[in-house]
């Protein structure tokens, strides 16, 4: 075992749980089955991998930055629900 069920409760409270017998001994199983599976994934032999931060490629998805003209003030406030003069009117959110 690699982790023992008085850690768990040490764990649960330093994290101000409180958890019942039922699953401080389900959580210790669990806890005990992921660490021996990191065991398991430490006898692979990673020599010469490159370190990566994502399992697959990731590539920017942001498009270039164009300058471009407004739409204008109308355009912008055509579809508002509630404009006042060149501004959109919104409810007071702060007595």
């Amino acid at each position: 075992m690699k982790i023992s069920s008085r850690e768990v409760e040490y764990v649960a409270n330093l994290a101000r749980l409180e958890i019942s017998e039922k699953e401080r001994r389900k959580f210790t199983a669990q806890l005990n089955d992921i660490l021996l599976y990191i065991d398991k994934l430490n006898e692979l032999d990673t020599k010469g991998v490159e370190p990566m931060s994502h399992a697959i490629s990731v590539t920017n998805a942001f498009r270039e930055d164009k300058v471009m003209d407004s739409v204008g003030t109308q355009q912008t406030l055509a579809n508002a629900p509630d404009a006042r003069g060149d501004f959109f009117r919104v409810p007071k959110v702060i007595d």
